[in-house]
């Protein structure tokens, strides 16, 4: 009896060795810990509120799927064209800053499924009579975050075509907005849902969008060593479809920003409560009139 039950559970281990093997069955788990690298100076996706917390709309989704599927997670703040360098030297584990999806990055790195999509944004300040046109050639000078899309397509499409600009580069977008609300740029480039964010706080207008249609992953060393991404993108699709994701883009993409520190200090707690209560009571401030 005992020879037969082992001779049994043999079998259907192989059987179940063998459907992992075919990937029908997946062997991963959640890790125990992920480290997490942004670039702190870009909403609605990622910034540090008044009281110091790590808000945005990446930042949530981090913090909710790391729950929904049982790890901790570990934020770290790093310029946006050192978080490729910071996977590659195992530094970080996991990028969430808003970045695109690009050949070059998926040389260097494994991607999760899309989240978001979008364009460009051009901006220039509330009295400038530049346009869409006009904001991009004449000797004018424009600048965009170092190491982003935006960058990259004003270096191609531009300064490599001779077009007459000065292209600027910053380490952070603030700076950049900064310098164009001061003067001392004619012309800045940002992602539309971060562009928009920034018009909304500043005075300053969006004039055109460069429609590159950008797919916007999180992104793990390659060949994804710590089985990171299913965990990933199990959780994303779960968000996806409860009612914690419609919560989150009225919150960031429709809400006041400027509400986030009173509102995550009301509700933040929430994280470690009742997920849907957290969005919803998020999403019912930061829209509140």
């Amino acid at each position: 009896m005992i020879i037969n039950k082992l001779g049994k559970n043999i079998g259907i281990l192989i059987i179940i060795v063998a459907l992992i093997a075919m990937g029908i069955l997946s062997a991963s788990a959640a890790p125990e810990k992920i480290i997490i690298g942004t670039s702190a100076d870009w909403p609605p996706f990622e910034w540090i509120d008044a009281n110091n917390n790590f808000v945005g709309f990446d930042m949530d989704l981090m913090k909710i799927i790391a729950k929904i599927q049982g790890y901790e997670i570990e934020i770290q703040d790093i310029g946006f064209d050192s978080l490729i360098p910071a996977l590659q030297s195992d530094r970080i584990d996991l990028m969430a800053a808003g970045a695109t999806l690009t050949e070059e990055r998926l040389e260097v790195a494994d991607a999760s499924n899309t989240y978001w999509s979008g364009s460009q944004g051009v901006m220039v300040t509330e009295e400038s009579e530049l346009n869409i046109a006009t904001a991009l050639i004449g000797g004018k000078s424009v600048g965009a975050q170092r190491g982003t899309t935006q960058a990259d397509w004003l270096e191609e499409n531009l300064v490599q075509a001779d077009v007459n600009i000065k292209l600027e580069l910053y380490e952070t977008n603030d700076l950049g907005i900064m310098d164009l609300v001061n003067g001392r740029i004619d012309v800045f480039v940002a992602d539309t849902p971060a562009a928009e964010a920034f018009v909304k706080n500043n005075p300053i207008k969006i004039v055109g969008t460069i429609n590159t249609e950008e797919e916007y992953v999180f992104y793990v060393q390659k060949g994804d060593p710590k089985e990171i991404l299913p965990v990933i993108n199990e959780g994303l699709a779960k968000v996806q479809q409860s009612p914690i994701w419609d919560n989150l883009v009225n919150a960031y993409f429709m809400g006041d920003l400027n509400k986030i520190s009173d509102c995550y200090a009301e509700f933040g707690d929430l994280l470690d409560k009742d997920l849907e209560a957290f969005a919803h009571n998020l999403s019912k401030c930061m829209m509140a009139d």
